[in-house]
C-alpha cells in the first residue's frame, strides 16, 4: 500500500510538471493514498471531483503527447488519458 501511495504522489507531481493545475490537491493526494486501486480512484476524481472542490485544468504548457507518455508510464488503461484530457477545465 505504501508503494502505491508513493506512486500516486509521484504521478500527481508529474502531472503538475506537465502543466496541469490541480484544485484541492491535498484532497486528491489523501483520497489516492486511501484508495485500494489509485488508478481507478484518480480517474473517478477527474470525472466527478467537482462536488469535492477537485478539478484539473490545462495550462499553456500542457501537451497532449506528454500526458500520453505520463499515463503510459504509470500503467493506466488505454482510454484513461483521453478521458482525463476530456475532463480538463481551461
Amino acid at each position: 500500500m505504501i508503494a502505491d501511495s508513493k506512486e500516486s504522489t509521484l504521478f500527481i507531481q508529474s502531472l503538475k510538471r506537465a502543466g496541469i493545475v490541480i484544485g484541492n490537491e491535498r484532497e486528491v493526494i489523501e483520497r489516492l493514498g486511501e484508495a485500494r486501486e489509485w488508478h481507478y480512484a484518480f480517474s473517478t476524481l477527474a470525472r466527478q471531483g467537482k462536488t469535492l472542490g477537485i478539478y484539473f485544468a490545462a495550462t499553456a504548457r500542457t501537451r497532449s503527447i506528454q500526458l500520453k507518455r505520463l499515463f503510459a508510464k504509470y500503467n493506466f488503461p488505454g482510454n484513461a488519458e483521453a478521458a482525463f484530457e476530456a475532463s480538463l477545465q481551461g
